[in-house]
C-alpha cells in the first residue's frame, strides 16, 4: 500500500474500530511512518547521550536493495512478511524454501505478529507498535504472491491492465523491464500497481504462473480484516480471533469501497489528499477530524524530538538534548520498530522454520 492506504485508511479503520482520535493519529501515523523511516544508525546529542535506530524501508532502488542482510532486516519483517504458504508452525508448503517466504495474506506469522503488538499493550509505545504490525498486515494482502528477497519469484512479464481501461504507459513498460532486470525484490518490476486500490490487472509471475489481481477487493478485505485485528487488540484478545468481531459497520464498509475505487489516480499522494477530505467533511460515521501527515522537517515527529529539520542526518551532527525527547513519539517509535523487528525475525519466523537474519 502506498500513504493513502497505509495513513488514511488505516486512521478511518481504526476510528470504526472504536477507537479514539487521539489513539487512532498515533496508530496511523506510525504505519505510514514506516515507510519514511529511511534513516538509520546513531543520534549524538550534545550532553554526550546517544539514540541508535533503525531503518524501516529503502528507496525501491536504494543500493541497499542489493544487500542481502539489508533486504533481510527490512523488506522482511516490514513490507514483506513471509506466509510459510498460508500454513501453521511447525508445517512446510510444497516447493523450495522461498516458497515459505512468498507473502500471504492473513497468514498464521501474520497473526503471531499482531498477537505479539497485543503482548506489548502495556509498553510505552504499545500504538506505535500496533501501527508497524498494521501496516505489515496490510500489506501481507497488497504484496501477496512476492517476496522481500531478491529471487526470480518476483519477477513479472505480460502486465495487463484490465480496469481501468487503459495501456501501460512507454515510461512503465521501460521501468518494468530495467527493474526485473535491476532488482527483483519484492514486487519492485511490477512497480506501484499491487499498491492502486482501483487496479484490476493480471501478470505472469518469474515461476511462469498467470496471476489475476483485483486489487480493489484485496483492499476491501484488507480493511475489514484490520479493523477486526485492532477490535482484538482493544478487548486484549491475544488469540487475535478475528473471526469473532464485527468488523466494519457496513454503511462505512460500502463508503470506504466506493472510495477506493473512486480515487484512481495513480498518484499515491493525489489519493491520499482526497481521503484527507472526505475525512474533514464528516463522511464516516466517527464525524468529522482533521488529520495530517508530516515525514520530514518542521513539523514532523523527528522535529518534535530532535529539532532536525533535514531529510537525512549529518554523521557527525550533534543535537540538543532535551529530557522530553525519551518520550517523544520519534523515540516511540522506533522503540517500537526495534522490538517489532526483533519479535518477527528472532520469535516468530523461527517457529516457522525461517531464519531470516
Amino acid at each position: 500500500m502506498q500513504i493513502d492506504g497505509h495513513h488514511t485508511l488505516t486512521y478511518v479503520v481504526c476510528r470504526l474500530a472504536g477507537m479514539s482520535h487521539p489513539e487512532a493519529h498515533l496508530v496511523a501515523y506510525s504505519a505510514e511512518y514506516v515507510d519514511e523511516a529511511t534513516n538509520g544508525g546513531a543520534i549524538g546529542f550534545d550532553n554526550g547521550a546517544m539514540y541508535h535506530r533503525i531503518s524501516s524501508a529503502h528507496k525501491m532502488l536504494d543500493y541497499r536493495n542489493s544487500l542481502e542482510l539489508a533486504n533481510h532486516q527490512v523488506w522482511i519483517p516490514f513490507h514483506f512478511l513471509p506466509g510459510n504458504g498460508g500454513m501453521e508452525a511447525g508445517t512446510n508448503p510444497e516447493g523450495n524454501f522461498i516458497d515459505k517466504l512468498i507473502c500471504r495474506p492473513d497468514s498464521p506469522p501474520a497473526r503471531d505478529m499482531l498477537k505479539g503488538a497485543v503482548s506489548d499493550k502495556n509498553k510505552p509505545y504499545a500504538l506505535f507498535r500496533l501501527g508497524i504490525a498494521l501496516h505489515v498486515y496490510a500489506d501481507t494482502f497488497a504484496h501477496q504472491g512476492f517476496a522481500g528477497v531478491i529471487h526470480k519469484v518476483n519477477e513479472v512479464s505480460d502486465i495487463e491492465i484490465i480496469q481501468p481501461q487503459k495501456d501501460e504507459s512507454l515510461f512503465d513498460k521501460i521501468s518494468s523491464y530495467f527493474v526485473n532486470e535491476t532488482s527483483p525484490l519484492g514486487h519492485g518490476a511490477s512497480l506501484s500497481y499491487p499498491d492502486r486500490p482501483y487496479l484490476k490487472w493480471n501478470y505472469i509471475d518469474g515461476l511462469g504462473h498467470t496471476v489475476s489481481r483485483d486489487n480493489h477487493q484485496i483492499f476491501c478485505d484488507a480493511a475489514d480484516a484490520m479493523c477486526r485485528a485492532i477490535q482484538c487488540y482493544l478487548e486484549g484478545d491475544v488469540s487475535m480471533s478475528l473471526e469473532a468481531q464485527s468488523g466494519l459497520p457496513e454503511a462505512d464498509s460500502n463508503l470506504i469501497s466506493d472510495l477506493l475505487l473512486e480515487f484512481d489516480m495513480d498518484d499515491g499522494e493525489e489519493r491520499h489528499e482526497k481521503w484527507l477530505e472526505v475525512i474533514a467533511q464528516g463522511a464516516f460515521s466517527f464525524g468529522s477530524e482533521n488529520i495530517e501527515f508530516i515525514p520530514k522537517g518542521i513539523g514532523s515527529w523527528k522535529h518534535e524530538a530532535i529539532g532536525q529539520e533535514k531529510s537525512q542526518d549529518d554523521e557527525d551532527e550533534k543535537f540538543e538534548y532535551k529530557p522530553a525527547f525519551l518520550q517523544s513519539n520519534w523515540k516511540l517509535f522506533h522503540d517500537a520498530l526495534q522490538a517489532h523487528r526483533f519479535d518477527v525475525l528472532h520469535n516468530i519466523l523461527p517457529k516457522y522454520g525461517i531464519c531470516a537474519a
